[in-house]
């Protein structure tokens, strides 16, 4: 059988490019392996195209059943974490964490960390009462008395402006309260 029979989209490799023959080789066994590479690549081309048909119609199948790839995802997710769950990796590793959250060092940790978080919030607490009481004592002080009479003789001054009034000041009998 000659080269002109065969026509194959897939570039064979071998002696027919021009090359040696490989060391304890014929001629004759070289074609037949020549020809059975041309056969096998040409089953391959074939396979590709059927499966791209397959897939096509699978695609189509789905989609006449609604089911979307945003649900094969979610579904693919749930079955590799249900996977997941059930590998030796993960089981070992929860055993281990079981382990540890049933020792003593953990359960030692974890009251020491809540006492520190308990003392933690009371001195926040204390320290926003006595922030609070500073406050209180600061506002009813005469120095906080003064600055806020003249905030408040200058928001008169500026707002009796805008309004047209003039520059009366607060402390005239005809000011407003």
């Amino acid at each position: 059988m000659d080269s002109s029979e065969h026509d194959s989209s897939m570039p064979s490799s071998g002696f027919a490019t021009g090359g040696e023959l490989p060391p304890g080789l014929t001629e004759e066994e070289a074609e037949e392996i020549q020809l059975e590479l041309t056969k096998v690549e040409d089953e391959i081309q074939t396979l590709r195209q059927v499966l791209t048909a397959k897939e096509r119609h699978a695609t189509e199948l789905k989609r006449r059943l609604g089911i979307s790839p945003l649900s094969e995802i979610k579904q693919n997710f749930t079955k590799s974490w249900h996977e997941i769950q059930c590998s030796n990796a993960y089981l070992t590793a929860s055993t281990t964490l079981e382990d540890i959250s049933r020792s003593e060092a953990y359960k030692k940790t974890q009251e020491t960390l809540s006492q520190a978080g308990q003392v933690t919030s009371a001195a926040f607490s204390t320290m926003g009462t006595a922030i609070r009481n500073r406050l209180g004592e600061m506002r009813n002080s005469p120095s906080f008395k003064s600055f806020e009479d003249k905030v408040e003789n200058m928001k008169y001054k500026v707002m009796g402006r805008s309004n047209g009034e003039g520059s009366n000041s607060p402390t005239n009998n005809d000011a407003p309260l």
